[in-house]
């Protein structure tokens, strides 16, 4: 029952760390625009809902009821409500994210998430130019009929298919910060490639992009050459890589090369594009050296040598240990994603991804006002943190 009070249970949630990267009237103002506001009192307001489906990236082990408890503070108030308030129910609860959907989470990222990195930020620039990095990754979710038909699974092997469906996640994050910036969430059955494009956006120039081999295709780096950013990518090196014609020479051991399409005869009209070749071997010590060929769009050696190349390549890595963060510390291992359905898939992946934004924003604050580097921070200890602060009290205003 509803207590007997004129407070709402939206002026008692206490989301503090959350708050200050997603103030309440920013929610207020991204749920409007989508239209799911509600139009009479609920105990379980589209406000809580948005910091609830945040919190349930925090809390990924617990039950609902679990998590609602450490947004209300464990319903412990002055005013009386832990002798007569009765907290919702699971099925509420349920109710009450389906009313929120997707949309309002994934439009909250959007509106907040962007690279994080100062001018003085350790790791966070080359050549006057912000690191960023592009990779994907995949989600085990529910399985439900509605999520395997939405989402598909992948195939193993004689013919058998895996256990869960599964949503691929692309995204675009800041090297120097781990900060997740921009993402894309699709079908498992949609290519990492396919998924970039709506991406590609959110580049602008002074930055430069990284890219593992599989994301080359020359429609690709000519559609992200025209965001104005710079490009440093792998590319395979077998019969069916790329190969670019020679021009020139360079005094780092790097060359000039020109890339032309010849599939048909409308690629072959099309102008050649400049790039810039980097070919190097890193040896192991185990007599298995990996040879490895980048191209870039910094065409001279003075902006930055093929040595800065090559080691500003190394920290395209750190992109997948954010991904190790989401997945392995913030979600917890080998966890599958609890909705049943595929929209409540997007809204928890939408949620996981400003939990994490959340999180390394607070700790980019932290490493710079100590004077460290982000990337010795630890998350494991920020996201233990986070977790034993956000029911503090008074963090939620009305």
């Amino acid at each position: 029952m509803k207590p007997e009070t004129d407070r709402r249970l939206s002026d008692l949630v206490s989301v503090g760390v959350l708050t200050r990267v997603f103030p309440p009237e920013l929610v207020d103002e991204v749920i409007a625009q989508a239209g799911r506001t509600e139009q009479r009192h609920r105990s379980l307001p589209a406000r809580v809902m948005a910091y609830f489906s945040i919190g349930m990236a925090l809390y990924s082990q617990g039950s609902y009821q679990d998590v609602l408890a450490q947004l209300t503070d464990g319903l412990s108030w002055a005013s009386g409500w832990q002798e007569s308030y009765s907290p919702p129910s699971k099925s509420a609860i349920f109710q009450a994210r389906a009313r929120l959907g997707s949309g309002p989470l994934a439009a909250l990222f959007e509106r907040v998430a962007e690279p994080i990195g100062g001018d003085d930020t350790p790791g966070v620039w080359l050549a006057g130019r912000r690191l960023v990095a592009i990779d994907g990754t995949c989600l085990d979710v529910a399985d439900t009929p509605a999520n395997t038909a939405h989402f598909a699974r992948p195939g193993v092997t004689k013919g058998e298919q895996a256990a869960f469906p599964q949503a691929r996640v692309v995204a675009l994050a800041e090297c120097g910060t781990h900060a997740i910036f921009a993402a894309a969430v699709g079908r498992y059955s949609q290519s990492e490639a396919t998924l970039t494009e709506s991406l590609l956006d959110r580049l602008e120039p002074g930055m430069l992009l990284t890219a593992d081999r599989g994301f080359f295709s020359y429609a690709l780096w000519r559609k992200a050459i025209g965001t104005g950013a710079d490009l440093l990518w792998r590319v395979r090196t077998d019969k069916a890589g790329p190969k670019p014609t020679h021009v020139e020479d360079l005094p780092d051991g790097s060359w000039l090369a020109h890339l032309h399409q010849t599939h048909s005869a409308a690629a072959r009209r099309e102008e050649p594009i400049p790039v810039r070749v980097l070919d190097y071997t890193i040896e192991d010590g185990r007599d298995n050296p990996t040879t490895y060929r980048l191209f870039t769009t910094i065409l001279d050696p003075d902006q930055a040598t093929a040595t800065d190349l090559a080691a500003a390549y190394t920290q395209r890595w750190e992109i997948e240990l954010t991904f190790d963060e989401l997945k392995t510390h913030q979600r917890g291992p080998r966890t599958v994603l609890r909705s049943k359905s595929p929209d409540l898939v997007l809204q928890e992946i939408w949620g996981h991804l400003c939990c994490h934004y959340a999180i390394r924003s607070l700790m980019t604050q932290a490493a710079l006002h100590a004077g460290h580097d982000p990337d010795r921070v630890s998350f494991v200890a920020a996201l233990r943190i986070t977790r034993a602060t956000i029911a503090q009290p008074g963090a939620f205003p009305p």
